[in-house]
C-alpha cells in the first residue's frame, strides 16, 4: 500500500499505544483489509523498531515462544535476528498467529510479565483459531480492534481529496447543502463504487491504474479468498463456499434464501457454509430484529437474514461487471445491479459506525412477519437510540413500510440514503393502515454515510 495512505484506525491504535494498561492487542478482519499495513504504519508514526514475525512464513519462530518469560523470548529472538530488542523502544508484531495456537493463547504473560513492549497480534485466518481456542485465550489480559475496509472518507484522502472531506464532514443537519460540494462528492462516489476500499485496489486506482487493471485486481483478490477455502476444507467443501458466496452476492439487498443458492445445495449444507463465510469475515449476516428496544441483538428471528459481502469491490468480481476504457456510468447498469451496489456499500459502511471500539461490526434488518409485505432495509444502533435505514439508490422512491414502521413502533427518528444532497425534515405523513406517523427524517447522499454517527447525533439534538 502507498504510504501515503491514511487510516482512520490509526488514530485508535496511538490512543492504545500511549494508554495506561496497554494490554497486548489482536487486530481482526478478513485478509488483504490493512492489519500488516496498520501495525507498520504504527511503529513508523510513533518512531519504534518494528519487531515483525511472521508464523507462517517461518513456523519454527513458534518455538522460540514456549517458555512463559517474556524477557527470555525477547533474549532468544534478539538472538536470532541479531538485533537488542528493547522493549522501552520496540512494538512486537506478530503476523499470521493463527499458524501458532500456542504463541496466541500465551499473549497474556507480555500483558502481565513485559507490559513496557506493545504487543499486536493479527493473521489472515486468525478468526478461526480465536472460535477454535476460545477456552484458552488469555480472557481480560488482551484487547481487539477490528480492521474493515477503507471508507468513503479514507479513499478521499487517499486521492488527496482532504478538502471535500472536510467539507463533508463539516455538514450539520439544518445547513444550506453546496451544489458544488453535492456534484464533485458524487462524483468521487461512484468511482468508489466501482473501486471498492480494498487498500491492494485503492492504491492501484491512486497511481492512476485503468479501471480494468482495478477490476482485475478485484478478481484476483477474490481468486485469493477462493484459495483460502482449502485451508479450512475439513470445515465444509471448497465449492460449496464457492456456491454460497456467489449466492450471497446475487441476493444482496434482499433475504437471503437457502434454496436459491443454486447447484442442488440444501439448507443443510448452506447455512453452516454461508456462517463459516461470516467467520471468515467474506459475509456480514444481517438478522432480522423485532427493534421493540436496544440492543437490537436481544431480539432477532435467525431464520430470516440478509447478508453482504466484505467490500463492493468482491460485488463486482462476483458479479462480472464491466470495466474497460472506463468505469461504466450508473445509468448504464441495470436497475437491480445499482440497488445491489448502494445496498452493499450502505450496509459496508454502517456495520463499523463504532470503528473506533472494540466491539464486532453488526447490522440488523427488519421484515413484516405473516407474508404481509413490509421491510425496512437496515437496522442500526446509535447510543440508545434505534434507527431504521431506508436504503434507496436513486434520488426517488416511496417510504411507505418506513412510515408505517415508524408509527407501529413509536420511533422518532430514521434515516433514508439515497443520492439527493443532504437534508432534514419533520414528517407527519399518513399510512397504509390509515394511522398518522411523525417523526424526523435524515436524509443523507451515500458519499456521507462514513460520518453517519455524528449526522445522526446531531441531528437527533436538532431543533431540541
Amino acid at each position: 500500500m502507498l504510504s501515503t495512505m491514511k487510516r482512520l484506525l490509526t488514530k485508535t491504535l496511538l490512543a492504545w499505544l500511549d494508554g495506561a494498561g496497554r494490554k497486548p492487542l489482536i487486530l481482526r478482519g478478513a485478509r488483504q483489509v490493512g492489519k500488516t499495513w496498520l501495525a507498520r504504519d504504527l511503529a513508523r508514526r510513533a518512531g519504534r523498531d518494528l519487531v515483525e514475525l511472521n508464523f507462517e512464513r517461518d513456523p519454527g519462530l513458534a518455538k522460540t515462544f514456549q517458555v512463559r518469560d517474556p524477557r527470555r523470548i525477547l533474549d532468544d529472538l534478539s538472538l536470532m535476528l541479531g538485533r537488542r530488542i528493547d522493549p522501552a523502544t520496540s512494538l512486537l508484531f506478530l503476523d499470521e498467529i493463527q499458524a501458532a495456537r500456542d504463541v496466541l493463547a500465551g499473549l497474556r504473560w507480555f500483558h502481565e510479565e513485559l507490559p513496557a513492549l506493545p504487543v499486536i497480534a493479527a493473521g489472515s485466518l486468525l478468526e478461526f483459531a480465536l472460535a477454535d481456542e476460545a477456552s484458552s485465550m488469555p480472557v481480560g489480559r488482551v484487547t481487539y480492534r477490528h480492521v474493515e475496509p477503507m471508507d468513503f472518507g479514507e479513499y478521499l484522502l487517499a486521492h488527496d481529496q482532504g478538502l471535500l472531506a472536510e467539507r463533508l464532514e463539516c455538514w450539520r443537519p439544518g445547513e444550506a447543502s453546496d451544489s458544488q460540494v453535492h456534484e464533485l462528492a458524487s462524483q468521487w462516489f461512484h468511482r468508489f463504487s466501482m473501486v471498492g476500499g480494498m487498500p491492494g485496489v485503492v492504491a492501484l486506482d491512486v497511481e492512476h491504474a485503468d479501471p480494468e487493471q482495478c477490476r482485475q485486481a478485484q478478481i484476483d483478490l477474490m481468486t485469493t479468498y477462493r484459495d483460502d477455502f482449502a485451508k479450512y476444507a475439513r470445515r465444509r467443501e471448497p465449492h460449496v463456499l464457492d456456491g454460497v458466496l456467489g449466492a450471497v452476492a446475487r441476493q444482496i439487498g434482499q433475504k437471503f434464501v437457502y434454496a436459491r443458492a443454486g447447484g442442488g445445495l440444501k439448507q443443510a449444507v448452506v447455512k453452516p457454509a454461508l456462517e463459516l463465510l461470516e467467520r471468515a469475515r467474506l459475509v456480514t449476516i444481517a438478522p432480522h430484529s423485532s427493534a421493540n428496544g436496544v440492543p437490537l441483538g436481544a431480539e432477532v428471528r435467525e431464520r430470516n437474514r440478509k447478508a453482504l459481502l466484505l467490500d463492493v469491490g468482491l460485488l463486482h468480481a462476483l458479479l462480472g461487471t464491466p470495466a474497460r476504457a472506463a468505469f461504466p456510468r450508473a445509468e448504464d447498469l441495470g436497475p437491480a445491479v445499482r440497488g445491489q451496489i448502494m445496498d452493499q456499500i450502505a450496509g459496508q459502511h454502517l456495520r463499523s459506525l463504532d470503528r473506533a471500539g472494540g466491539s464486532a461490526p453488526s447490522l440488523y434488518y427488519w421484515q413484516r412477519g405473516g407474508g404481509r409485505p413490509g421491510e425496512i432495509d437496515q437496522l442500526i444502533q446509535v447510543g440508545v437510540t434505534i434507527v431504521p435505514v431506508a436504503v434507496k439508490a436513486g434520488a426517488a422512491g416511496a417510504m411507505k413500510s418506513l412510515h408505517q414502521f415508524m408509527h407501529d413502533k413509536s420511533l422518532a427518528f430514521a434515516l433514508r440514503v439515497d443520492t439527493n444532497p443532504p437534508s432534514i425534515q419533520d414528517l407527519d405523513v399518513g399510512t397504509t393502515q390509515g394511522d398518522r406517523s411523525q417523526y424526523r427524517l435524515l436524509g443523507l447522499p451515500a458519499y456521507m454515510l462514513h460520518g453517519a454517527r455524528s449526522c445522526i447525533e446531531a441531528a437527533l439534538r436538532h431543533g431540541d
